[in-house]
């Protein structure tokens, strides 16, 4: 056979079911391989949206996410989006074409050292230039992709490899690998630290989502009584309905949970990446004790000095901790940590005391456009947040109650995620609610793909937070400066440009509208839907002046 309908065979055996790319010249061999192939091949109309789908995708549903560009620009134009999967620890794999072997060696039309490109922004980056070894590589770039921590690999196959004969196999891959337990003695040294401690808080990383612990976390809370606060990748590890979650942490502005953060003196980090949130922020003066539970050892961090560090399975290792929980690691109710979940739960799910989550202002308020789609939203329907203002406001706002049910990305933290991630997302749960919610800004970035969407005749659902900017950096120099510059713009029709696209689209007029514009949209089975919504970014400098007078007691 050619080596392309061999690297096929090979990605058919690893499972894959969605190849998310734009076509070219040195990439249409392997697509010609992949006509007669189970794998649905789903041209896109940019590189970065390919990018972002198999990053979603793979964070969904555990397996990698497949991307494919050709050469030089289409290589360069994944970028972004395989950067961010590495960063936010999604399994990817990148596939891109490449000018023939022949022609490397000198200045040529559109080639450049792709595989150099991609060292720094994934775990493994190859070329291909033997098609004997295809079998090998492919196998080795998907078993990198969800090893712990998972993350992006990149594959080149020049055009002229693909093209050679070859007599080879697939690697099938192994049914299971199972992942190192702790040992008994680190699991001791973890209990005797519990036990030492008076005021312990747990915080809780996206590698509780990943590895589908929130069993045996939910049983470690309930056995010690240890409060919980999730990063905004973490969210919904322990359900926010739980006696003991603080919600997220993360905020840049300080918040009712920052006080517990500052006031412990054990901290138990469980799956947590520091990239969400710098420890210097939490452990401030280097004065907490720290238990570091996760699948890879410390990062380095002058303000993250474990005293205790178990390296091993998550769930395996929380199962042994359970296990040996005495009275002496029991704590019944700690008053300042309990306050601090009654005011979080009064803002976040009652309104607070000025009730901002009931107010018919126009346009409108953050924490009502996140009342109202909770409101709307099963516990296993799927969010999924682009970054920007409303991505602080949704990390904070809207309580999640599964693992996997609110995205968030905060590792790279890349504009233009949310409306290709809602496509993918659809796809990987067809019978889930899916809700993408950009500002005007990254819609902007990737709305074409809502085009893919349509000749997919998948439906999800995108909320466009217009406020005619870039409302996140406003808020920054609002906070710094006192003033913005150079964030502003007139944002477009984006009902029309959505309209054109073959959505079904609206724009609100009144607050009022949203939950029957939602319901309305979520009865579109087979097209996507736009719904363009006013919003009042006031809110924003308000919520960091409040926040910012809070008091650690």
């Amino acid at each position: 056979m050619r080596a392309s309908d061999l690297f096929v065979r090979c990605l058919e055996a690893e499972g894959v079911e969605y190849i998310f790319g734009v076509p070219g010249e040195e990439n249409a061999d392997l697509l010609m391989s992949m006509r007669d192939s189970e794998i649905r091949f789903v041209p896109t109309h940019h590189e970065s949206g390919a990018a972002f789908m198999a990053d979603v995708y793979g964070r969904l549903s555990g397996r990698p996410g497949v991307c494919l560009s050709t050469l030089g620009p289409g290589a360069s134009n994944l970028v972004t989006g395989v950067a961010n999967a590495n960063m936010d620890n999604s399994p990817v794999v990148a596939i891109t074409g490449q000018g023939a072997t022949t022609r490397l060696h000198k200045e040529s039309h559109q080639a450049m050292n792709v595989v150099e490109m991609f060292t720094p922004i994934t775990k493994w980056t190859t070329s291909l230039r033997d098609e004997t070894t295809i079998p090998e590589v492919i196998r080795k770039a998907f078993k990198l992709a969800v090893a712990e921590k998972p993350g992006a690999t990149h594959v080149e196959l020049p055009e002229d490899i693909a093209k050679h004969e070859v007599e080879s196999a697939p690697i099938v891959p192994p049914e299971k690998v199972r992942r190192p337990v702790p040992d008994e003695k680190s699991i001791q040294a973890a209990l005797d630290l519990i036990a030492r401690a008076e005021r312990p808080v747990l915080l809780v990383g996206q590698g509780c989502v990943r590895t589908r612990v929130s069993r045996q976390l939910q049983r470690f809370v309930e056995a010690s009584g240890i409060y919980a606060g999730m990063t905004f990748m973490g969210k919904g590890a322990l359900s926010d309905r739980h006696e003991r979650s603080l919600y997220a942490v993360g905020l840049g502005s300080r918040d009712y949970v920052t006080e517990v953060f500052e006031a412990a003196d054990l901290v138990i980090a469980v799956g947590y990446d520091m990239v969400e949130w710098p420890p210097s922020r939490w452990n401030i003066g280097r004065t907490k004790r720290l238990l570091h539970i996760d699948f890879d050892p410390a990062e380095v961090d002058g303000a993250y000095r474990p005293n205790v560090e178990i390296v091993g399975d998550i769930a395996a290792t929380l199962w042994a901790i359970n296990e040996g929980l005495t009275e002496r690691h029991r704590f019944p109710d700690i008053e300042a940590h309990a306050r601090a979940r009654a005011n979080l739960t009064e803002e976040i799910t009652e309104g607070g005391a000025s009730s901002e989550a009931e107010t018919g202002d126009f346009p409108m308020k953050p924490q009502r456009i996140l009342a109202d789609l909770r409101a709307e939203m099963d516990d296993d329907d799927i969010l999924i947040s682009d970054v920007g203002a409303h991505k602080m406001w949704i990390a904070r706002h809207y309580p999640t109650y599964t693992p996997n049910s609110c995205i968030i990305s905060n590792g790279f933290c890349s504009m233009g995620i949310a409306v290709p991630g809602g496509v993918s997302a659809s796809l990987v749960h067809p019978d889930q609610r899916v809700v993408a919610i950009s500002g005007d800004g990254g819609f902007l970035m990737n709305g074409p793909e809502l085009a893919t969407a349509v000749r997919l005749g998948v439906a999800p659902v995108n909320l466009v937070w217009e406020d005619n900017g870039y409302g996140l950096i406003s808020w920054k120099q609002e906070v710094e400066f006192g003033r913005h510059f150079g964030t502003d713009f007139p944002s477009p029709d984006l009902v029309k440009i959505s309209e054109g696209l073959g959505c079904h689209a609206r724009r609100l007029e009144s607050a009022d509208e949203l939950r029957p514009a939602l319901k309305e949209a979520f009865d579109q089975r087979d097209r996507p839907s736009v719904i363009v919504i006013p919003v009042d970014y006031r809110e924003n400098v308000k919520l960091t002046k409040r926040l910012g007078q809070l008091i650690a007691r």
